[in-house]
């Protein structure tokens, strides 16, 4: 008998049937990549990040679900969104992008949703908006920032983001460091000090200036998005039957920023009524340290 598939053993024969698109959503092409079978989760990754980011956490999960992941506009393979009359990124507008690719895929079921850092923002968003959509909610090393306070002149910000990065644009910075700074940052990010991305992926994707304006972006309204999930938590619950994991990252380090990091994981699943895992050692790229922890949070969900 061959050993069942499941995480930790993720060497089953064969290449799993990837199906790689473009589906233009609200104007902007974005791309979208669909393997696996059965049940549908839906993975989508923190800030700066591209598909490629969940490639070690695929091969776990495809043997048991249908999986998507998708890049934001401006990141991984997708369009930027037009430079001017684009409103800055909401949490309920990327809750209403998540339900617009499902819905370009034709998949109109319930479906589990994995979020990132900054896009456990999103999916939770996703999960209260959406509920008769949602089957399940992930949020891996999800950002927390209780009783968030944004900065005043969102318009304002937005502007300079976009000035910001056209500026770079304009002197080739995106260019000449932008796979550097991803490479240093993604070092950063994990116990293992490396980047496992491939290279012409990284170099692809990050010498854009469309992924610098999206990254800006997205920074600059971190504050506002996080307030406005505190406003949606007051007015549209989760339901009560839902399975949520909050996935924290332990570094194994126990120095004060890892305690604190811990504590507002807890506090998080706390108020999620969610089932808290943590996962060491690892670092807030838990894809890369961790591959089989997350695919185990989500495979878990039902």
């Amino acid at each position: 008998m061959t050993a069942p598939n499941r995480p930790g053993n993720p060497g089953a024969p064969g290449t799993p049937d990837v199906r790689a698109c473009f589906l233009r959503i609200d104007g902007v092409p974005l791309h979208v990549r669909t393997e696996g079978s059965g049940p549908v989760c839906l993975l989508t990754g923190g800030l700066g990040s591209s598909w490629f980011d969940w490639d070690l956490v695929v091969p776990f999960l495809t043997p048991y679900r249908t999986v998507v992941r998708f890049d934001r506009p401006g990141y991984g393979l997708s369009a930027a969104e037009p430079a001017t009359g684009r409103p800055a990124p909401t949490v309920a507008g990327e809750a209403q992008r998540i339900r617009a690719v499902l819905d370009g895929l034709g998949l109109r079921g319930p479906c589990t949703v994995a979020g990132h850092s900054i896009a456990g923002f999103h999916v939770e968003a996703f999960a209260r908006l959406h509920p008769e959509r949602t089957a399940g909610l992930v949020l891996v090393d999800g950002s927390v920032e209780p009783a968030a306070r944004p900065y005043p002149a969102p318009a304002l910000r937005d502007l300079a983001a976009r000035a910001v990065a056209g500026a770079a644009r304009a002197l080739a910075v995106p260019y000449l460091f932008g796979p550097t700074v991803r490479r240093v940052t993604a070092r950063l990010s994990t116990v293992r000090r490396e980047d496992l991305a491939p290279m012409p992926l990284v170099r692809h994707c990050y010498r854009t200036g469309r992924s610098l304006r999206a990254l800006l972006r997205e920074n600059g309204r971190y504050l506002d998005m996080a307030a406005e999930l505190d406003e949606l938590r007051l007015t549209r619950p989760l339901p009560e039957d839902l399975p949520v994991t909050v996935l924290a990252a332990d570094d194994g380090c126990r120095t004060a920023r890892t305690e604190t990091w811990l504590a507002g994981q807890r506090e998080l699943a706390a108020l999620l009524g969610a089932d808290y895992r943590t996962t060491a050692p690892a670092g807030h790229l838990v894809m890369f340290d961790r591959p089989d922890a997350v695919a185990s949070a989500i495979l878990d969900t039902r």
